[in-house]
C-alpha cells in the first residue's frame, strides 16, 4: 500500500490585496515599488494585488514582471458589446492583468452580482488565460438561520458549473463571511477551517482529485494580529485582504503569517 503522505499536495500560500475603491495612480506606483522592495522576505508566499482598474496597468508594469498578481476587482462576462460602463476580459489582460476577482460580497450585494452571471464570468476569466478568484460567503442571517452550508455549496456549484476539471486547479476560491467584511469581527480560526473544509468537499464533489489542488482563501477583517492563526487551518491557503492590503508592511506581515503553515 503507498505511504498516504506521498498523495499530500503542498499548496502554496496566496495572500491577496483588494484595495476597493482606494488610491490614485501616484500611490499606486509608490506602494507597488514598495512591494517590489519587500518581496524577498516572503519569496515563499503567492502575492496579488486587486488595484482599481485607473491603477490597474501602472500596478502590472511594476509588479507582473516580479511574479506578483495583479487582478481586476471585476469584469465583464462578454466578449465585447454595448454595455456602457463595463470591461472585457480581453481588455484586462491588454492592460496587464493577469487575473481577475469575481462575486465579491460588494459586487454582489450592491451591484447585483448574480451567481448566473458568475456562472458565466468564471469560464469567461479562464479562456481569456486569467486567473479568476471566485468569492463565496454568507450573511449573517443566513449563518443564523443555518443554512451556512447550503449557501455555500450553491455559490460554489453555480460559479464553477462551467468550468472543466482540467481547469479547475486554475481557480481560486475565497471564503468570505459577509458579516466579518469591514466590522471588525472576525471568524475564528475553527469556522473559517470548518467553512473552508466544506468548500473543498463540494469542490471534490464536483472536480474530484483535482480539488486537493486549488486554493481557497479566508477573507474577512484578516490583520497582522490575526494571520497566522487563521492560516494554521489546514484547508485555509491565504487571505484576500480588505483594508490591511493598503499598508504595504500590513501586506507583508500578513504573507510573513503564511510561511509557518
Amino acid at each position: 500500500m503507498p505511504d498516504v503522505t506521498d498523495q499530500i499536495i503542498e499548496r502554496t500560500p496566496l495572500v491577496a490585496g483588494n484595495w476597493k475603491m482606494f488610491k490614485l495612480r501616484g500611490e499606486a506606483r509608490a506602494f507597488a515599488h514598495a512591494l517590489a522592495a519587500g518581496l524577498d522576505q516572503v519569496d515563499e508566499v503567492d502575492l496579488a494585488i486587486c488595484p482599481p482598474l485607473t491603477c490597474l496597468a501602472d500596478v502590472a508594469a511594476i509588479l507582473a514582471p516580479l511574479g506578483v498578481g495583479v487582478l481586476a476587482q471585476t469584469a465583464h462576462q462578454a466578449a465585447s458589446g454595448a454595455f456602457t460602463g463595463e470591461v472585457s476580459m480581453s481588455m484586462l489582460v491588454d492592460a496587464g492583468a493577469t487575473g481577475v476577482l469575481l462575486g465579491h460580497s460588494e459586487r454582489r450585494a450592491l451591484y447585483g452580482e448574480s451567481d448566473g452571471a458568475l456562472a458565466e464570468k468564471v469560464p469567461a476569466a479562464l479562456a481569456a488565460g486569467l486567473e479568476p478568484i471566485l468569492c463565496v460567503g454568507e450573511s449573517e442571517a443566513e449563518r443564523d438561520a443555518g443554512v451556512t452550508e447550503e449557501r455555500l455549496a450553491e455559490q460554489v456549484r453555480h460559479g464553477l458549473a462551467g468550468v472543466a476539471s482540467s481547469l479547475a486547479s486554475d481557480v481560486v476560491i475565497a471564503y468570505e463571511p459577509v458579516w466579518a467584511i469591514g466590522t471588525g469581527r472576525t471568524a475564528t480560526p475553527a469556522i473559517a477551517q470548518a467553512a473552508h473544509a466544506h468548500i473543498r468537499a463540494v469542490l471534490e464533489e464536483l472536480f474530484g482529485a483535482a480539488a486537493d489542488e486549488m486554493r481557497i482563501l479566508y477573507g474577512g477583517s484578516v490583520k497582522p494580529a490575526n494571520a497566522a492563526e487563521l492560516f494554521a487551518g489546514p484547508d485555509v491557503d491565504g487571505a484576500l485582504v480588505g483594508g490591511a492590503s493598503l499598508a504595504v508592511g500590513d501586506l507583508l506581515a500578513i504573507a510573513a503569517g503564511a510561511l509557518a503553515r
